[in-house]
């Protein structure tokens, strides 16, 4: 592509979006936005787009939406009959994701599918319910997830409600490589006949599944009047969360103000992550102020949840997302052996990354753990394949450290109003016993031994950090015999397809001791990531065997 060919033919053809338009306008006497913007198209990948929102061929922008929209569009009118052809579309409250969302919605309609859309912002999950309850062929989530307000995208669904496969996207891809962004994209206008509304009845029955999801039973007398703090981070999460809690008991909750309302700047939290300190501080504050006994906050696309809780010495104390979803296990298995509920082959699934210890609890309750690549697609295809040997009731839990958790088949991607709802019902649970949730923590350490996970991110911007960053990785390869004085027992080369798993560039190491090491490029940005797991009698050894290991690894 020359890009400034390119350049030019997109000053003098996009149109329709004024923002666009002043943008190719105000980099034409600088060659480096130029070419930055226009060296190589915005790529689709499995997770589908993702990129800073602006002009350009690599950049997010009502034309790159469009023809990437078009070319999902050609997909499912080859592979699926003119019956079949619906497509669900959601969005978050990231800038312009409105607009995007109609835009590919008008792309979908001019091709002859119909399409489904939520009358306003709605979570991941949503969506995820919807494209399996309205029988769709596809759906896309127009979401950056947890990225900075730069970014925006969209996630792309196959009929089964899962993040599309790889096999799916290279097809996709293919689809999206014939065309041309200006010549080859059919539009029409959001007020056209194929569009409709998803009705509310939808939404109602995705939160009556979510409570479906509940552990407890009418014999179980618990205080639900924990004092709650909720932020949904300026995201989707505030009118499903609060429903969903409210009409299971949980009444006294208050919200974060500042971040109550839909804000794609993210103005009190420029990273909106639940795994990041500062997004959670502005809650802290809250939960200190009105004495709270658990502080809630989702991400944008309300998919991941973090928490935090007080401690013995009554200060507030965040969990990581492998410390709740280890607690959440527990529970959910404790729960469901104590009523009867537990399904006689139970499958728990969790990804490679995640905290091993998570698999020695699952074991001690007879529950049979799988383990999949990173990306929770991968759990939620493990549910369909389980729904498809007619045993999709065997699933009691999923979940990855990046804070994403479900609990049930209902949706096929990570759920944090589902998670929310667990959350609050295991606090208040042990809570009415006189049980902290760090306690609780504590008694699973006690057992188990103490189990640190970490992770560390190197950045490699550019061609010539991904080339370094595949050298590093054939380093790696070429063997280790110990890490941070922890023997390599065995090494686990996800390159070449293990347990099924679809091909990825992913090392684990498993050491003596209970003790790993993950090593992965990340697929969404040019991060090199690496997770520690480390296994010890305490936190000051673990984190001391921890230092060393990530020192040693840190000289690749």
């Amino acid at each position: 592509m020359d890009y400034k060919q390119e350049y030019l033919r997109w000053c003098e053809r996009a149109k329709g979006d004024s923002d666009v338009e002043k943008e190719l306008a105000a980099m034409a006497d600088d060659e480096n936005k130029i070419e930055d913007a226009f060296y190589r198209e915005l790529s689709f990948g499995t997770g589908g787009l993702r990129g800073v929102i602006g002009a350009g061929t690599n950049r997010m922008n009502i034309h790159t939406v469009a023809k990437a929209s078009q070319g999902l569009a050609d997909y499912v009118v080859k592979h699926f009959s003119e019956k079949e052809r619906k497509m669900a579309v959601s969005y978050d409250s990231r800038i312009k994701s409105d607009l995007f969302a109609r835009v590919a919605a008008g792309v979908f309609a001019a091709n002859g599918v119909k399409v489904y859309i939520y009358p306003e912002l709605m979570p991941t999950p949503c969506l995820s319910y919807a494209v399996r309850e309205l029988d769709c062929a596809a759906g896309i989530m127009v979401t950056a997830s947890h990225n900075p307000s730069k970014y925006n995208g969209y996630k792309v669904y196959g009929a089964d409600g899962c993040q599309i496969t790889e096999e799916a996207a290279e097809q996709i891809i293919a689809e999206i490589a014939k065309l041309d962004v200006f010549e080859d994209v059919k539009i029409n206008d959001f007020t056209d006949e194929n569009i409709s509304f998803i009705d509310e009845k939808v939404y109602t029955g995705f939160v009556e599944e979510v409570k479906k999801q509940s552990m407890l039973t009418e014999k179980d007398a618990v205080d639900k009047d924990v004092a709650i703090v909720y932020s949904p981070l300026h995201g989707t999460g505030l009118k499903p969360v609060l429903r969903t809690l409210k009409e299971c008991g949980y009444t006294n909750i208050t919200v974060v103000k500042e971040q109550e309302e839909p804000d794609g700047y993210f103005t009190t939290c420029p990273y909106p992550n639940p795994e990041i300190k500062e997004a959670m501080a502005l809650g802290m504050e809250y939960a200190a102020k009105y004495h709270a006994d658990l502080l809630l906050a989702t991400d944008p696309d309300c998919d991941r949840v973090g928490i935090a809780v007080k401690n013995r010495d009554g200060k507030y104390q965040l969990l990581s997302g492998n410390e709740t979803g280890m607690l959440l296990l527990d529970y959910i298995c404790q729960r469901r052996t104590a009523n009867g509920t537990m399904p006689e082959e139970p499958v728990f699934c969790k990804t490679i990354v995640t905290i091993d210890m998570a698999e020695r609890i699952a074991a001690d309750y007879g529950v049979r753990t799988v383990n999949v690549l990173t990306g929770f697609k991968y759990i939620g295809e493990q549910v369909g394949l389980l729904e498809k040997a007619g045993r999709e009731n065997s699933f009691i839990f999923g979940m990855e450290e990046s804070y994403g958790y479900l609990s049930g088949g209902y949706v096929r991607d990570k759920d944090a109003v589902g998670a929310s709802l667990l959350i609050c019902e295991m606090f208040a649970f042990y809570k009415t016993q006189g049980i902290g949730l760090t306690d609780k923590l504590a008694e699973l350490y006690q057992e188990y031994g103490y189990c640190l996970n970490t992770l560390h991110s190197y950045e490699f911007e550019g061609s010539a950090g991904f080339a370094k960053m595949q050298c590093i990785m054939q380093k790696f390869r070429d063997g280790i015999a110990s890490v941070g004085g922890k023997k390599v027992v065995q090494v686990l080369d996800y390159a070449n397809g293990l347990n099924g798993l679809p091909k990825s560039n992913v090392l684990k190491f498993l050491l003596e001791d209970n003790c790993s090491a993950v090593v992965r490029p990340s697929g969404t940005e040019p991060k090199l990531k690496m997770y520690l797991s480390v296994t010890a009698p305490d936190r000051e050894s673990a984190q001391c065997i921890e230092k060393q290991m990530e020192e040693e690894l840190a000289q690749f």
